[in-house]
């Protein structure tokens, strides 16, 4: 069974997201911590203490979900050896499939304002150098791109392709139609809550779908990743 990877962006989050994940696996505290400090900010007290309105500010919400999903990823990877047929990211979740597959190692920047539309120019301009100054890697499995709807090609910067993200459209469906043909027919959530599969079965009625954010999900995981 191919598997594709989805991680979840913006209105996922909710209080308590990744508190199961913290409190069983090591790998899991470890990155919080690793966001902790990266951030100057106390992950584990946002993601579980902090309310709806608290989690909803962007600034907030970006690395809140983009810590969940990295550290979700993580433990999946190190309990089911999970070897995915490709992956995708809806918006800012992009960031997280990225650093899963291992070309970019950066936590979302914090920016309060609409993405995916001119507006947010300004704010991509001011990106761009940090972004570029990201090292890049090479991908450990194809990731989708929601600028092209394709898979990242051997030659494309990767930080050339996140700036063009900030202000242009999310073609998800698109991206989950080219994720089916890159042979994935299992679809499974990686992060907070359950808004992507929701929408992949609209799209792909046919597809499997699951969820991973915590222990209680491991078993079913497991079936779909073997």
């Amino acid at each position: 069974m191919g598997i594709g990877l989805l991680f979840p962006g913006q209105a996922s989050q909710f209080p308590g997201m990744g508190k199961d994940l913290h409190d069983a696996y090591p790998v899991a505290r470890r990155t919080f911590e690793e966001a902790s400090e990266a951030l100057s900010l106390d992950m584990a007290a946002l993601c579980f203490l902090g309310t709806e309105e608290v989690l909803r500010m962007t600034e907030n919400t970006q690395p809140a979900i983009f810590t969940v999903s990295v550290a979700a990823f993580r433990v999946l990877a190190a309990e089911t050896g999970v070897r995915p047929t490709c992956a995708a990211g809806h918006s800012l979740g992009e960031y997280s499939a990225l650093v899963a597959a291992g070309a970019k190692r950066a936590l979302p920047l914090g920016v309060s304002a609409p993405f995916h539309c001119a507006l947010m120019r300004p704010a991509a301009d001011r990106l761009a150098p940090e972004l570029r100054a990201i090292p890049q890697g090479p991908l450990a499995f194809p990731v989708v791109a929601n600028v092209t709807a394709a898979p990242y090609g051997a030659g494309d910067v990767v930080a050339d392709v996140l700036i063009r993200q900030i202000t242009a459209p999310v073609r998800w469906e698109e991206s989950v139609v080219a994720m089916r043909a890159a042979g994935a027919d299992a679809f499974l959530e990686v992060g907070p809550g359950k808004v992507l599969s929701g929408l992949l079965r609209r799209i792909e009625k046919d597809a499997a779908t699951g969820v991973f954010c915590g222990p209680a999900d491991l078993d079913a995981a497991r079936g779909m990743t073997a």
